[in-house]
C-alpha cells in the first residue's frame, strides 16, 4: 500500500518517520515522506501532482502552518495552507476510496467554556491560526459528507513537543541562561507528545498494511490529566534538575503571571481542556486499546521522560 506522508520536517512529520521506519509498517508499505522542498503546500498543482505521482491509499498530513502570531499578518498563506491543501488531499482521498489522517488543534475554540470541550462543542476561533485550522476542518468535512468508502480522522490536539522547537525546550533553555523566569499560570491545557500522537494516529487508521474500518470525524486527541504553562514549566525545570542539568533557575523560584501579562500578537484560547471520551470508545470498538500502552498514560510522565532525554543528549 503507498502512504504519504505530508510534514516531514516538523515535529509529528519527524515522529510519523520514527513510527513508520520500523516494522511492521515497512513490510508491504510503500511509504514517501514529503517535506516543503518536495512540495509547496500553498500552490495547489504541486500538491496535486504529487498526489497522482504516488496515489496513495492512506494521506497522512502533518504539514500545518503553526506561526500563531505571524500568521495575522500572513493570512492567505496560512489559509492555504491550513484550509486549501487539506481539502485538496480529501477530495483526493474520497475520489480514490483513500483515508485521510489530519491533526488539528485546541485553537478553534475561543477558550471560555468553563468546562472540557467536547467534540461537538461550537467553534470560535479567536485568531487566523485557528480561524484557518477550523475552515481546514470543515472543508475535510464536507468533502467526506456524501462519501461510501473513503475514510478520514481528524486529530484536534494541544501544545505538541518533540523533535523540533517549542515550549518545553524554550524554558530549558531560558532556564540556563536566566535566572528568574515569569511563566503564564491561567492558561489552561494539555501538553502532547508529537510521539505518542504519531503513534496514537497511526494505530487509530492503519493494521500493517490493511486500513482501518475506522469511524470517520473529529475526534479530541491528547493525554489524561490538564495543566497550565506555569504548571509545565515547573516541571519541566524540575525534571531537568534531577536529570543533573546545571541551571539558573531554580524550579521553585518560576513566577507566575497572567496572560494580560504576556500581550501577543494573536490571542490564545485560556480554556484548551479537550475530552477525550469519543476517542476512547472508537479505539475500544476497533479493539486498539490494547495496543497502545502508552494510551493512558498521563502528560506529566510523559514530559519527564522527554525532558530526560533532552538532558542525556
Amino acid at each position: 500500500m503507498n502512504i504519504l506522508v505530508f510534514g516531514k520536517d516538523g515535529q509529528l512529520g519527524r515522529a510519523f518517520q520514527d513510527q513508520l521506519l520500523c516494522a511492521p509498517f515497512q513490510n508491504g508499505n510503500t511509504i514517501t515522506f514529503v517535506g516543503r522542498n518536495e512540495c509547496d503546500l500553498s500552490n495547489a498543482e504541486q500538491l496535486r501532482d504529487i498526489l497522482k505521482v504516488h496515489s496513495p491509499k492512506l494521506i497522512i498530513n502533518a504539514a500545518a502552518y503553526t506561526a500563531v502570531d505571524q500568521a495575522e499578518s500572513e493570512a492567505d498563506l496560512a489559509l492555504a495552507i491550513n484550509a486549501t491543501a487539506p481539502e485538496l488531499m480529501a477530495q483526493y482521498a474520497v475520489a480514490q476510496g483513500a483515508t485521510l489522517l489530519h491533526f488539528s488543534t485546541d485553537y478553534v475554540f475561543d477558550g471560555s467554556k468553563q468546562g472540557i470541550y467536547q467534540e461537538s462543542d461550537t467553534c470560535n476561533p479567536l485568531g487566523i491560526y485557528g480561524k484557518t485550522k477550523e475552515a481546514g476542518e470543515r472543508a475535510i468535512t464536507q468533502a467526506f459528507a456524501n462519501s461510501m468508502d473513503a475514510r478520514y480522522a481528524i486529530l484536534r490536539t494541544s501544545w505538541v513537543y518533540g523533535e523540533g522547537a517549542n515550549f518545553i525546550r524554550t524554558i530549558l533553555r531560558l532556564a540556563k541562561e536566566r535566572p528568574t523566569l515569569r511563566v503564564i499560570a491561567d492558561q489552561y491545557g494539555v501538553p502532547t507528545s508529537a510521539n505518542w500522537l504519531a503513534e496514537l494516529g497511526l494505530q487509530l487508521v492503519l493494521d500493517g498494511t490493511q486500513l482501518r474500518p475506522l469511524t470517520s470525524g473529529i475526534y479530541n486527541a491528547v493525554p489524561r490529566g490538564e495543566t497550565t504553562w506555569y504548571g509545565l514549566a515547573s516541571l519541566a525545570v524540575q525534571a531537568a534538575v534531577d536529570s543533573g542539568a546545571v541551571l539558573q533557575v531554580d524550579p521553585n523560584a518560576i513566577t507566575p503571571i497572567s496572560a494580560a501579562e504576556y500581550p501577543l500578537p494573536a490571542p490564545r484560547p485560556m480554556n484548551s481542556r479537550l475530552s477525550t471520551q469519543k476517542l476512547q470508545f472508537e479505539l475500544e470498538r476497533l479493539g486498539l486499546v490494547s495496543k497502545l500502552p502508552h494510551w493512558n498514560t498521563p502528560w506529566d510522565e510523559q514530559v519527564i521522560a522527554y525532558v530526560k532525554r533532552l538532558t542525556a543528549s
